[in-house]
């Protein structure tokens, strides 16, 4: 079962984006997340990164944060006006029931893939014979 996850403000996981940060030269990164039966699949389009310049990581405010720093700096015209991005960075609420000790990410082709396993609760009950 596989869901989209364009809408997401319907599931209550709202995506922070404060828009790019043209003072300290900060983009924020295309993503996607896709829901699947035991895990989330959240991918970032990096392109002008190398992985060494990645940084994930899960914050105390329970956000999972992507930084990275582009290979060049990237031009953009806006507003009329030319400006200069050095960094990416995103953050996004991690859903309640994410194993976070077991967040693991990929990093191939310009392409970010993290993976977030759902945490599943209960007790196990033994069948007697």
């Amino acid at each position: 079962m596989a869901k989209n996850w364009f809408n997401i403000d319907n599931f209550g996981l709202p995506i922070i984006q404060f828009g790019d940060d043209l003072e300290q030269k900060i983009l924020i990164p295309l993503s996607y997340l896709k829901e699947h039966e035991s895990k989330w699949v959240l991918e970032f389009d990096l392109p002008l990164v190398e992985k060494k310049d990645i940084n994930v990581y899960v914050d105390s405010e329970e956000m999972i944060v992507v930084e990275a720093k582009l290979k060049e700096v990237y031009r953009d015209s806006k507003f009329g006006q030319n400006y200069e991005y050095e960094y990416f960075k995103k953050s996004i609420t991690l859903p309640k029931n994410a194993d976070i000790k077991k967040i693991s990410a990929r990093f191939t082709n310009g392409r970010l893939t993290i993976t977030i396993p759902k945490a599943f609760q209960g007790t196990k009950i033994k069948i007697e014979d």
